[in-house]
């Protein structure tokens, strides 16, 4: 293992490995052979991607970014155990998925842990604004912020499960099969959930643009 992590330094030091260039599976194998800065990439690569995800279904940023932190912890810990012929993908959002509807239960038990997340968020308003874009003019970064933060709330409406059926699908882009194996159900209970979270959203996000 020594070797190996020498013959990969020098590698990395002579600039020979282009890291953003690298598939999944490719900076696993380079890290497994001793590559912190494969790792790295990967951390780079997934940190927005599931900060999106985490914080659409549990709606507390904060406490999004610690559950990011904490995926990463675990992939760092068991990346030995992953299994090649499979996609990382799926297996760090099933990771994610699981914190999050962790999370979910935990704070559906404790009313106290709900009230101050939802008391952490008064003050957005006085925060600067996020994911904004200079090409856009004043009057279509409100229209922007706004239809963003109804799709936001409508989703926080749906129940638990549809919730994360509807964000990997309709917000990650998830394929049905991906999503079967993220939430460790069946492809038709997929189909199934995402059909009646589409049609809840539908329902309420309706009132919500007239």
């Amino acid at each position: 293992m020594a070797e190996a992590i020498d013959l990969n330094a020098q590698r990395e030091e002579r600039g020979r490995v282009d890291w953003e260039e690298l598939d999944d599976a490719q900076l696993v194998e380079r890290y497994l052979e001793g590559s912190e800065r494969a790792f790295h990439q990967l951390t780079e690569r997934y940190h927005d991607r599931l900060l999106n995800f985490i914080y659409r279904t549990v709606g507390d940023r904060d406490r999004s970014e610690d559950l990011v932190q904490e995926t990463f912890v675990r992939v760092y810990r068991h990346l030995h155990r992953f299994d090649p012929d499979k996609k990382f993908s799926t297996w760090i959002y099933t990771i994610a998925s699981n914190l999050a509807k962790n999370e979910l239960r935990n704070r559906s038990r404790n009313p106290l842990v709900l009230f101050q997340a939802i008391k952490k968020n008064w003050d957005d308003d006085h925060r600067p604004l996020q994911w904004e874009d200079e090409s856009y003019s004043p009057d279509d970064l409100y229209k922007k912020r706004f239809l963003r933060e109804t799709v936001e709330e409508a989703v926080e409406e749906l129940p638990e499960h549809h919730r994360v059926v509807f964000v990997l699908r309709e917000m990650e882009g998830k394929t049905y099969e991906e999503i079967s194996e993220i939430t460790g159900v069946t492809l038709g209970t997929v189909k199934s959930r995402l059909n009646r979270a589409r049609n809840k959203f539908a329902e309420i996000i309706a009132p919500m643009l007239e």
